[in-house]
């Protein structure tokens, strides 16, 4: 009787492993937050846009551009306009943020009150996470409440996106019509016009056909480099609003979704 307790405890000590793993370690399941009845979501490695923060029995509508990402070990984005950062750490439907560091950057037509309101209320506080759908909602012990909705990457045809690397200062953009099976834009100084075929992650660049305007040194240079992208296939990926497109021949380019 003694050795079949022995085993039903070894049994159910073993079950409790993976358990215990899952929730002290963020790789089990990225981190999570409560659904429903439960059911683990991940929260983590997620841009998440704020719609409102609620403190002090008031609510505030976030301005656009407000945003949280949390990563392994810490949280960044924007209150607005100014940027933050803070120490993260995710157990299971839990989130403890450290203090917030931020940017000091006045800026024009930005709720400032609410960006202030918005760091004290992340700044050294735990949260519980409920995630619905594409909604996440952080609630601290005192009932303040930042809400939150999942941000959806730009569709990569027909966003104009500008030219980053290579820096041209934002003269350099490009937009693909997947109806018309072709991209146009501009290298920086020349236009620019070739057919695309978007299939399976790959892009297909034809011939490009260009105006033929000579320009300052630092953009025909940059043209040159942008130009390696054409006549060949293209590996991209689109994240939120960063386009990266990587050519067979090494070239890589990356470019942001104009506002």
């Amino acid at each position: 009787m003694d050795r079949q307790k022995q085993r039903m405890t070894l049994t159910a000590a073993a079950m409790l492993v993976p358990l215990m793993a899952a929730c002290g370690n963020e790789k089990a399941d990225g981190g999570s937050g409560s659904a429903g009845a439960g059911k683990p979501v991940t929260v983590t490695g997620v841009r998440w846009n704020v719609d409102s923060v609620t403190a002090g029995g008031k609510t505030r509508k976030a301005p656009t551009g407000a945003h949280v990402t949390i990563g392994k070990g810490r949280a960044e984005g924007s209150l607005g306009c100014n940027h933050f950062g803070a120490p993260a750490t995710v157990d299971g439907d839990r989130i403890r943020l450290g203090r917030t560091m931020s940017t000091e950057m006045a800026c024009e037509n930005k709720p400032m009150e609410f960006e202030q309101t918005l760091a004290r209320t992340l700044s050294g506080r735990e949260f519980q996470t409920r995630v619905d759908g594409d909604r996440l909602t952080l609630t601290t012990g005192q009932g303040d409440t930042v809400r939150l909705t999942k941000a959806k990457d730009a569709p990569l045809s027909g966003t104009k996106w500008t030219v980053t690397t290579p820096d041209t200062d934002g003269r350099a953009h490009l937009t693909f019509d997947a109806r018309k099976g072709t991209v146009s834009g501009s290298l920086g100084c020349n236009k620019v016009n070739a057919e695309a075929t978007v299939r399976d992650g790959d892009i297909t660049l034809g011939r490009p056909a260009t105006t033929r305007m000579m320009c300052e040194d630092s953009l025909m240079s940059d043209e040159k480099a942008l130009l390696r992208l054409f006549d060949g296939k293209l590996k991209y990926g689109v994240d939120h609003q960063t386009l990266t497109l990587t050519s067979e021949n090494g070239t890589r380019v990356r470019a942001v979704a104009a506002q």
